[in-house]
């Protein structure tokens, strides 16, 4: 059944890629097991969502391998996916759009939580636009019915795909923009400042708790590369101790570099002013 549905996936354009399954226990497929606490939500592919693909023999192999994947599909190509995991997340939202939420694609989530499909907005991934709402862009991925949850739920359609996505309404698209990225303070020697802000991102990282590690990875990455953008810090060096700091904390090597690279990515195409 998943790869039925991860080859229909693939045949409307959306890059798939096979995700670890949580056992009936809710228990993880991947190696860490119970100690995961990410179960049944992260890839089995070594580079991540960067593998995802619509080849169908290549989708067919993977599901060769694991006939009980998790479908992952890949946003920022076909489409963009407000994550709603609260009740709070979806109140927030009609607040947000005056109680005229779009007609478009939405998933039920394993966790009771929604996921509404949008036309993509070029923009990377958001965390906590609102509480309980994250966004899904360029570089993310979200899972797909028919999915399982670690509580034993199945991710379901609400709305199935019709031939077009809405596009996100502008209160919306102004929320996944933000504010305008913060200039570089004036100081003596931008290139001490930098390194500073490496030990100290470096620092956040390794000491971010249960449940916010990924988040905090994936924001000082993007600050980091803000100063890799502006050749104040050397990209590889920024990586290295990122991936040490994210190893300290318990994170898994997938979910480190694919964090990593897309925050590391997204802040390069902000660099800093240095010479303002």
């Amino acid at each position: 059944m998943s790869l039925t549905a991860a080859l229909a996936y693939a045949r409307h354009g959306i890059p798939v890629l096979p995700v670890h399954t949580p056992g009936r226990d809710g228990v993880c497929s991947c190696h860490r097991g119970a100690r995961c606490d990410s179960p049944g939500k992260h890839p089995l592919l070594r580079h991540g969502v960067t593998e995802a693909s619509t080849d169908p023999r290549r989708i067919e192999l993977w599901w060769a391998h694991w006939p009980r994947a998790n479908v992952g599909l890949r946003t920022g190509v076909v489409m963009d996916v407000a994550d709603i995991d609260s009740a709070a997340g979806w109140h927030g939202l009609r607040h947000l759009l005056g109680d005229e939420i779009p007609p478009g694609p939405q998933v039920r989530t394993g966790g009771g939580g929604r996921h509404l499909w949008f036309h993509p907005t070029g923009y990377g991934n958001r965390v906590r636009l609102l509480p309980g709402l994250d966004w899904r862009g360029a570089g993310g991925y979200v899972l797909a019915p028919p999915s399982r949850h670690a509580g034993g739920a199945g991710y379901t359609w609400i709305h199935r795909p019709g031939p077009e996505l809405p596009v996100s309404p502008p209160a919306l698209r102004e929320l996944i923009a933000g504010p305008p990225p913060a200039p570089l303070p004036a100081v003596a020697h931008p290139d001490r400042y930098a390194e500073a802000a490496l030990e100290s991102a470096v620092g956040r990282v390794s000491q971010a708790a249960v449940g916010c590690r990924n988040d905090t990875l994936n924001r000082e990455a993007f600050a980091l590369g803000r100063f890799v953008g502006a050749g104040l810090l050397d990209a590889g060096t920024v990586r290295r101790q990122l991936e040490v700091a994210a190893r300290s904390a318990g994170l898994g090597r997938q979910e480190i570099r694919g964090t990593i690279r897309s925050g590391l990515d997204a802040g390069r195409r902000q660099p800093f002013d240095h010479a303002a």
